[in-house]
């Protein structure tokens, strides 16, 4: 085992937190992550691709050079924070590091920047032997994926073919997880028309929306549709005065699965029960769908995540293979053809002011990455 510095950790991941840098605006943590790769002689490329979707920062690919031959290995961390964020009083509590109860931690994932840097100065410092390690720092993960969903891969292998293999240090909870499975999602809108009337005069003459469509989502499975599918409804919008019929409702939500199939199924039949529904009333139905993001799955039958569980035995921590339910990063690199895998750092409670980091899980992946890396 490394006998890693503690507080000097504890003291990277204040110093990442106290930088804001919600989804578009990570320029300063962009700064800050540069400057640092810079100091420990990596090679570095930030492209362009906030220019399709309006941020400050896009993402930045960095290369150490390996000491010796070999594939290597690509690292994954997202700059951006989930709000509100602004002013962040990290307290620490025994092992546990939280907030005032205000603002998120931003551990999410600055846990998972703080142990790739830290664990990398680690290495470069004590001179180890270690094959080329890229790493790739992303912005907007919390809004849609947007940093990874937008990289231009023809011109980023213009400047360096970082390896296949990529870690995503981004998973919640224990750092023990070793992700290797998640689904795809899309997300649909429900738009049922009806036919406006007086509410209090001639009713009759209406035919209201607003039943057509709650009529109808009465009738879908929702939450767990099956083992690997979800469905989630969240939003219902129909406007207008108490005296008037409503001509027109619309509802939003999403739809996860392991399968795409299994969605386009579901969602025919979302379809065709709006319809049926809407033509029952003398109205009308339309379902739009629109693709969120690709599922992540193992191209090797787990042998790349299956090695990081070796190396976690390797150090003393009984790991364990996980399908997870939400999407990241991990699910565009699987898409570009990267065999991708997701470890945790410790996040506890993230996307809430109850956020917190254990820092023993921290320094568990850091302990993690340097036994993967070192030759």
């Amino acid at each position: 085992m490394e006998k890693l510095n503690r507080q000097e950790l504890v003291d990277l991941f204040k110093t990442l937190v106290s930088i804001h840098s919600p989804a578009k605006h990570e320029k300063n943590m962009g700064d800050f992550v540069t400057k640092f790769m810079r100091d420990l002689g990596a090679e570095i490329y930030a492209d362009n691709s906030n220019e399709k979707f309006g941020g400050d920062l896009g993402s930045i690919f960095c290369k150490l050079e390996g000491t010796v031959p070999g594939e290597g290995v690509t690292i994954s961390v997202h700059l951006d924070v989930v709000q509100p964020n602004e002013g962040v009083k990290p307290i620490e509590d025994g092992d546990i590091i939280k907030t005032d109860g205000t603002t998120t931690l931003g551990a999410d994932d600055k846990g998972g920047v703080a142990c790739v840097l830290y664990a990398l100065k680690y290495l470069v410092d004590h001179h180890y032997d270690h094959e080329p390690i890229w790493v790739i720092f992303t912005p907007g993960e919390e809004t849609g994926l947007i940093g990874a969903r937008n990289i231009d891969w023809q011109e980023v292998y213009k400047h360096m073919q970082p390896s296949k293999r990529v870690i995503v240090v981004d998973n919640a909870g224990p750092s023990k997880y070793v992700a290797y499975k998640a689904p795809t999602a899309t997300n649909y809108r429900l738009i049922a028309h009806g036919k406006a009337a007086h509410g209090g005069i001639e009713p009759e003459k209406g035919i209201n929306a607003i039943m057509i469509l709650a009529e109808t989502i009465l009738q879908y499975k929702t939450a767990r549709v099956d083992n690997e599918t979800t469905a989630n409804i969240s939003i219902f919008k129909a406007d207008g005065p108490t005296n008037v019929v409503q001509n027109y409702a619309e509802a939003y939500g999403e739809m996860r699965s392991h399968s795409e199939e299994k969605i386009e199924k579901y969602l025919a039949e979302y379809e065709e029960i709006g319809k049926k529904t809407a033509a029952k009333y003398g109205g009308s139905f339309k379902l739009v769908k629109e693709w969120q993001y690709p599922r992540l799955n193992s191209p090797d039958d787990c042998a790349f995540a299956k090695e990081f569980i070796e190396v976690y035995k390797q150090i003393g921590v009984d790991a364990e293979l996980q399908v997870i339910g939400g999407g990241s990063d991990a699910n565009f690199f699987a898409y570009e053809g990267f065999n991708s895998i997701i470890i945790g750092v410790g996040m506890i409670n993230p996307h809430t002011v109850r956020e917190a980091i254990d820092v023993r899980e921290m320094l568990v992946a850091c302990q993690a990455l340097l036994k993967f890396w070192k030759k």
